[in-house]
């Protein structure tokens, strides 16, 4: 993890982490030459094409998400004999979100899933981003832009839980893929989302969002403190109480369900410190001045009603 500074690119910044990370697998040895290329996973956040440019010298393969509304472009067609002028730089336009401009994919895979039903994985071969002199490409040398080119995946499911099943966009860097490869780089990108909601609640459950700790020993620390109490509160589980209702069944023996255990959280009562007052005096103060006692009773008016009278006249009386 690193701090970006307000001048950082953070593409850049990337970048240079993943080539920390093979730095240290070769020094390690958990890595060789001739090994398979590592497939490096990244969320729409990132620009996966121009991290697969900046890292093409790496055996890596690069895997991201593209928003539903990118659109890329094939290859331009071969240029007629005898016909003279400027070669196109690129072809037909593909629109994740327009189906007119999708013709049929390269390859298809298709797979049964425990929760998501049938998923169909649709790749197209050798698309590639229209890249202009702006933004992260304004100080490209003089000449003509990169052409990076890959695979697009489109994952489509039948149901999701709580929601309509839209359409996923990948962009693999890889090119001629085949069906096995389709359906590995989906999977592993589900994969990744798994595991970055792990260290995610990891971070969470171990209270590292929590101190402010400025020491690493300080931090192992912390984290060892954490787990002694859980595992405290693990081996106390029996003592738990199980607050069932009246029509509720009981759980299996060894067995506590969360929500019922957790009904008895409202007899906990946290008293919230306070910041100290000043003390109060101990002699009496001089009091109201003598003659300045009101001794006429304030009038009142109603508000939104209406007092009669006489009322109002035995009221003082």
């Amino acid at each position: 993890m690193a701090r970006l500074r307000p001048w950082d690119d953070a593409i850049a910044v990337t970048a240079a982490q993943i080539r920390a990370v093979f730095q240290r697998l070769h020094v390690a040895g958990q890595r060789q030459i001739g090994d398979p290329p590592v497939l490096v996973i990244a969320d729409a956040g990132y620009d996966v094409t121009r991290l697969a440019f900046l890292l093409a010298d790496l055996p890596d393969e690069m895997l991201g998400r593209m928003r539903s509304d990118r659109a890329l472009y094939f290859p331009p067609p071969p240029q007629p004999a005898g016909k003279v002028g400027r070669k196109p730089k690129r072809g037909a336009e593909f629109a994740f979100d327009v189906a007119a401009t999708q013709p049929n994919p390269s390859v298809t895979a298709v797979s049964d899933t425990s929760h998501y039903g049938k998923a169909v994985a649709s790749a197209w071969d050798r698309l590639h981003p229209f890249l202009v002199r702006r933004s992260a490409w304004a100080d490209y040398p003089v000449g003509e832009l990169p052409v990076i080119e890959g695979t697009a995946i489109r994952l489509q499911v039948d149901h999701l839980r709580g929601d309509r099943p839209r359409p996923v966009c990948h962009w693999w860097s890889g090119t001629a893929a085949t069906a096995s490869d389709v359906d590995q780089r989906w999977q592993s990108f589900l994969r990744r989302f798994d595991l970055e909601h792990t260290f995610r609640m990891l971070k969470q459950t171990m209270g590292w969002t929590a101190p402010k700790l400025r020491d690493p020993a300080a931090a192992d620390r912390w984290t060892w403190l954490v787990i002694a109490a859980y595992v405290q509160l693990r081996l106390a589980r029996p003592l738990a109480e199980d607050l069932r209702n009246p029509w509720e069944r009981p759980p299996r023996q060894g067995r506590l369900t969360p929500a019922r255990v957790r009904r008895g959280f409202r007899r906990l009562h946290r008293k919230t410190p306070q910041p100290a007052s000043a003390p109060k005096p101990k002699v009496a103060g001089p009091g109201r001045p003598t003659g300045t006692k009101n001794r006429h009773r304030a009038h009142v008016h109603p508000v939104g009603k209406q007092t009669k009278p006489d009322l109002a006249v035995s009221t003082n009386g």
